[in-house]
């Protein structure tokens, strides 16, 4: 199954799980008593975090999609699968770090470039870093997002 679909499926499960609970939410704020109306309010924050947890990744994984598609018209997706790779499919760590520091080089000569944080942000990827790849991914979109550095 597509990694969209897969996130459209959660995503819709968790919107019924909302609805559901901000169902409850309304039936203890309308029992009139205080704990059942504090219940409430509590239960209700409940879905609108989740709601809006849920919409921030999916507006992260829409632009990523979105620049990753410029990239690869513009022919500036590298192709990594020429690295080698472990039994498990994960780039070897000396070829993860040698892809990785020639990214940081380019980020270093071309900070304000939103290409070059997105090839970073791979290339934590690719290290396993996951923490650090959505880190720098974000800084790209930051990037990305403004208008003087889309073309």
């Amino acid at each position: 199954m597509k990694t969209r679909t897969t996130a459209f499926l959660i995503t819709a499960a968790l919107a019924v799980y909302f609805v559901l609970l901000g169902g409850r939410a309304v039936v203890l704020i309308g029992t009139g008593d205080a704990v059942g109306v504090g219940l409430g309010i509590g239960v209700l924050v409940l879905p609108l975090l989740g709601a809006w947890v849920a919409w921030t990744n999916l507006r992260f994984g829409f632009t990523t999609e979105r620049m990753a598609r410029q990239l690869a018209a513009e022919g500036g997706l590298p192709d990594t699968s020429d690295l080698p790779r472990r039994p498990s499919g994960r780039v070897e760590r000396g070829a993860a770090d040698a892809w990785f520091e020639a990214r940081e080089a380019e980020v270093v000569a071309d900070p304000e470039n939103w290409r070059r944080w997105f090839l970073l942000a791979q290339a934590y990827d690719l290290a396993g870093d996951r923490g650090r790849a959505r880190e720098t991914m974000r800084k790209a979109i930051d990037l990305f997002q403004v208008p003087t550095n889309r073309a």
